[in-house]
């Protein structure tokens, strides 16, 4: 008999945290089928319509452009379908020992209804003015935990996870790139994106993190880019300790990490990096600095990024190929602009749908998280699955797994969204430098100051 969660299942389940289109939950009940799993449910927009049964297919142009994942193309619900996507596209790209498609369990509209209710205190309150749960599913997605290793209890023994977005590790040399966004041939999308986001309001501080660093291959580099991230951690990096959160924001950006944060979380390492205070830290970001090196898992995503290599500029103007649309970018940048961009409207229907497939799976890619799990692994221990890992300073070594999630298919519908937050991240980063307030990276003050203090002391040295 097929499982439904119902309304007394919900207290079983709580906020581990969002993003912009999933709301995930732990659980914390005692059935056994349901330990170490967590859920995922599916958001609306706020100020948007929910699907009629909750379940929209793909469009027509979709279907063409999946044609050749049969289950995909085939599903009857988009969130079947977007299942098929991870399973069937993304896990052959970034490999099965790294990706879990989870499965799809049945759930009551009165379970979703008290989710939403329970949860909502918890939730950041921009998130809240953004999106809300899509309570016309009737199924959602279970998966593992990756912030804890399976079949392992709490009691049992310590497991601490860093979840990092990396984001796009490369700077595009696209052609159909113009003169006037050619900034972005030098400088990050992470990067300007900051600026957009900063006039925004929806972060308080400049990161210092580059992405370039985190994929050089350069390990110097890759420790930088983890130390920029704890430093500033925003919406791209977190820590558990046996699935709870003790380090980053639940439902989107932290604050820069102070003194009095910094020091709560070298406490939590106390009985998982053995080393004196005012250490643990540092240790601790360069066991996740070795990790990430030594796994090979950021060549691999590198990789499946690079599928973009036409950039947001050149693949908006195919898009309006595939639907058969006349060129609303030709058209707005006039007839001097848009002759350079006459090859792609001239080239065939097959390679238009390509560049698309590519361009979608890359944007993917560039959006995931990656979830590495450590836990202490004791002197003469049996073999083990899991990867090894040492951490020279303290001469400990650790068991280590490691994780791709979010996954998600991005709609096709959506390019012409894309290229508009394009050219909004270009306009405003350059705004930014022209008005000069580019250069600092935290704001003016005593706070700038005891930041800037508490990076060099906890992450400065070796």
């Amino acid at each position: 008999m097929a499982v439904v969660l119902d309304a007394k299942d919900a207290m079983e389940w709580s906020y581990r945290g969002e993003g912009a289109i999933n709301l995930v939950l732990s659980y914390r009940g005692i059935a056994p089928r349901f330990a170490g799993k967590i859920l995922r449910i599916q958001k609306v927009p706020t100020n948007g319509c929910e699907y009629e049964n909750g379940h929209p297919g793909l469009t027509v142009h979709e279907i063409h452009l999946w044609k050749d994942v049969k289950d995909l193309v085939s599903a009857p619900t988009r969130e079947i379908a977007e299942h098929f996507f991870v399973q069937q596209v993304m896990c052959p790209f970034l490999g099965p020992e790294h990706v879990d498609a989870g499965i799809h369990i049945l759930v009551s509209r009165e379970f979703l209804e008290a989710v939403e209710k329970n949860v909502l205190h918890k939730r950041p309150t921009w998130r809240v003015d953004a999106a809300k749960l899509n309570l016309l599913r009737d199924s959602i997605l279970l998966m593992s935990d990756h912030s804890i290793f399976p079949h392992v209890t709490p009691k049992e023994e310590l497991c601490i996870c860093v979840e990092i977005k990396p984001k796009c590790g490369f700077l595009p040399a696209s052609k159909f790139i113009i003169e006037s966004n050619a900034v972005k041939r030098r400088i990050t999308r992470f990067k300007m994106h900051q600026a957009l986001k900063l006039h925004q309001g929806k972060i308080s501080y400049i990161s210092a993190y580059d992405p370039l660093d985190m994929f050089s291959g350069s390990k110097d580099r890759l420790d930088k880019a983890i130390k920029d991230l704890f430093m500033t951690p925003q919406n791209n990096f977190r820590v558990f300790v046996n699935g709870c959160l003790i380090f980053g924001g639940l439902g989107g950006g932290a604050e820069p990490t102070n003194s009095k944060a910094g020091q709560a979380f070298e406490d939590a390492l106390k009985n998982i990096i053995f080393a004196k205070e005012g250490m643990r830290t540092n240790y601790f970001l360069e066991l996740i600095s070795e990790a990430v090196f030594s796994s090979g898992l950021l060549n691999r995503l590198l990789e499946v990024q690079k599928l973009d290599t036409f950039d947001i500029e050149g693949a908006i103007h195919v898009y309006y190929n595939v639907i058969s649309q006349p060129c609303v970018v030709c058209k707005d940048l006039g007839s001097g602009l848009s002759k350079r961009f006459n090859t792609l409207h001239s080239i065939s229907m097959e390679e238009s749908w390509k560049i698309l497939r590519d361009y979608l799976i890359a944007a993917t890619a560039k959006d995931l998280s990656m979830m590495i799990s450590f836990r202490s692994r004791e002197d003469g221990k049996s073999e083990s699955s899991y990867g090894l890992v040492s951490l020279k300073s303290t001469n400990q070594t650790f068991d280590y797994k490691a994780s791709f999630i979010d996954l998600d298919l991005k709609p096709l519908k959506k390019m012409e969204f894309y290229y508009e937050l394009d050219k909004k991240i270009v306009s405003s980063y350059l705004t930014m430098v022209n008005s000069g307030k580019g250069d600092g990276k935290f704001k003016k003050g005593n706070d700038a100051i005891r930041l800037i203090q508490y990076c060099r002391r906890f992450c400065a040295r070796r």
